[in-house]
């Protein structure tokens, strides 16, 4: 979709220093749990393009992006101030790091990955598949939805930034037929989540990977 203006929905806090924002889905979007997509702002005389992914199971009618808001930043601290109606320029989605009706899907999250991987955790329990949530964060996020996959037998492991990696990621993984690995999160992240995936017999490289940078 090309460049389209939107209008908030809402915006809620989800963490420290994070918030859901939900927009309005134009009527020609589409998109799938793990895409992502690019949101235009105005600050002053100047524009400057984001990309976020995906955060909600599903895009008809509203769509979620998970932001992490650095006070320093040009434009978080905008992200930040938002209210519902306000405008927001959007295209896409890209990205082919995404859920297709898997039989299971297993994700590790890493920071601001959270937001893919319970949009896609949520979307395959919805479809009557199987999920798994690696989340590593100092301060989580989303941790009422990753509560609600709990209850609805969601294997959920969060993690502290030291240590623990390499044994959830091996309690999630089972290799089966059908079971595909999705890796978000920034490059040192990436990093440790396929050196864990590689430890516990799967592999690295069919895993569909997102690097946040």
């Amino acid at each position: 979709m090309d460049p389209t203006e939107t209008r908030v929905e809402s915006v809620r806090d989800v963490g420290p220093d994070a918030v859901a924002l939900t927009l309005e889905s134009p009527p020609e979007f589409d998109a799938r749990p793990g895409q992502f997509v690019k949101l235009v702002f105005e600050v002053g005389t100047e524009t400057h393009p984001r990309f976020y992914t995906i955060s909600s199971p599903r895009v008809d009618g509203t769509f979620e992006t998970t932001i992490e808001i650095d006070p320093e930043g040009d434009v978080s601290p905008l992200l930040g101030a938002l209210e519902p109606g306000d405008p927001v320029t959007v295209a896409g989605p890209f990205g082919n790091s995404y859920y297709e009706a898997d039989a299971r899907s297993v994700i590790l999250a890493g920071g601001p990955g959270v937001g893919p991987a319970v949009g896609i955790a949520e979307r395959a329990t919805e479809d009557g598949n199987d999920a798994a949530v690696v989340y590593r964060d100092d301060e989580p996020m989303h941790t009422d939805r990753l509560d609600g996959l709990r209850e609805q037998g969601v294997f959920v492991r969060v993690l502290g930034e030291e240590g623990g990696l390499a044994d959830a990621v091996s309690e999630a993984i089972t290799n089966a037929e059908g079971e595909q690995v999705f890796v978000y999160g920034f490059a040192d992240f990436l990093d440790s989540a396929t050196d864990a995936l590689e430890a516990a017999g799967g592999a690295p490289d069919e895993a569909k990977l997102e690097n946040f940078g």
